[in-house]
């Protein structure tokens, strides 16, 4: 090689802003969603005349003849949409009066959408501590390879690629993050590939949010007007903080749902947030713990509160006021007079017409026995 002559350095950009940066480590590069465009930059020399890319396993290069105004820098679009014929790993060199350059590092093109998405779910929980063991599963219908990618980019994955394998009927990959810290907070989502065609990817699976929790102070948890409430009344869960936090979770524990979030105005020391339940039923009752949180590390918690335990009694459970419920075993249709008001009008009129004719029949009557008596 010439003297002079620089590395390149070869990136991708996808004109419809579909670019995802995988973790550190994770070797996909760009993905592409099937039937998009995307175009190759390859940044060199000043001195740059020629610049060529190339495709690896592909004899033929890619030419472009660099422009006066722009030598040290050239596009490479991909005119039609993207598909499987495009996938794989690009390079690119650019050559100067003194001679080429070397190589830049390969640039691995994916396209995604080809096949159905796979699941992906944490164990033991999506909430984890710091210094707590997680593991990610991706589970498919079919065999291959799983990848798994977090949104943003930042934090390991000590291991982006796994293959699946047979269990439970289902065929499940596993990924051991290991004792996680605070770069592990964020989105996952895992992918399937074909071992025959690695750069050919599915369907993204449903965002995993992974949350480190024992960033922070624990905060407190208290009910008000008490812990101990009957059935319709309305009781406040109040979290607060020594710290000044602007985001606050309450969750309650083993119910499996998403925990309720609030944002609070900030403070530069310490702020609380209060949770409305109501009316209560026994489904409310169990045991709650509460978080606090900043709005800009979003999947960063405090250590949870102390557990607090809601206990609903009372009478029956409540229903709507003086009101039966449609679907209530008792409940009954709502009654509609209309019809039966109708009726009783018409038979009121037909007796006021008999009396009616009843009257006249009389009055002629009268009239012609007078007419008789006076001829």
């Amino acid at each position: 090689m010439g003297g002079g002559a620089q590395t390149p350095a070869l990136t991708a950009l996808l004109c419809l802003g579909l670019c995802r940066v995988p973790g550190d480590g994770a070797q996909a590069g760009p993905l592409v969603a099937v039937g998009s465009p995307v175009t190759l930059w390859c940044q060199g020399s000043l001195q740059a005349e020629i610049y060529c890319v190339y495709k690896e396993g592909r004899p033929q290069s890619w030419v472009v003849q660099a422009q006066q105004d722009s030598r040290h820098k050239a596009d490479f679009p991909i005119t039609m949409s993207m598909s499987s014929y495009h996938t794989g790993q690009y390079r690119c060199v650019y050559q100067t009066p003194l001679g080429p350059s070397q190589p830049s590092d390969p640039l691995t093109l994916v396209v995604t959408g080809m096949f159905p998405a796979p699941s992906l779910s944490a164990q033991p929980s999506l909430v984890v501590a710091s210094g707590e063991n997680v593991s990610l599963s991706c589970g498919s219908d079919e065999a291959g390879t799983a990848h798994l990618l977090k949104e943003g980019g930042a934090g390991p994955l000590h291991s982006p690629e796994a293959r699946f394998s047979r269990g439970a009927g289902v065929w499940q990959a596993t990924f051991l993050l290991g004792s996680v810290d605070s770069t592990y907070g964020g989105i996952y989502r895992c992918y399937r590939a074909y071992s025959s065609q690695p750069y050919v990817w599915s369907l993204p699976s449903e965002p995993l949010e992974l949350q480190v929790t024992g960033m922070y102070r624990k905060p407190s948890l208290q009910a008000q007007p008490g812990p101990s409430v009957r059935r319709g009344a309305m009781v406040a869960l109040r979290c607060g903080s020594e710290e000044a936090m602007d985001t606050f979770l309450l969750h309650k524990v083993d119910s499996g749902a998403p925990p309720q979030r609030l944002r609070v105005l900030g403070s530069a020391t310490a702020a609380q947030a209060t949770f409305t339940l109501g009316p209560v039923t026994s489904a409310h009752g169990g045991t709650y713990r509460c978080y606090s949180a900043h709005s800009t590390d979003p999947y960063l918690w405090s250590w949870p509160s102390d557990p607090l335990q809601l206990e609903v009694s009372g009478g029956p459970e409540p229903s709507s006021p003086s009101r039966p419920q449609p679907d209530s075993p008792t409940a009954s249709a709502p009654e509609d007079h209309t019809l039966e008001n109708l009726i009783r009008m018409g038979i009121a009129g037909l007796v006021l017409l008999g009396i009616g004719l009843l009257l006249a029949d009389a009055w002629y009557s009268h009239k012609r026995t007078r007419a008789a008596g006076q001829q």
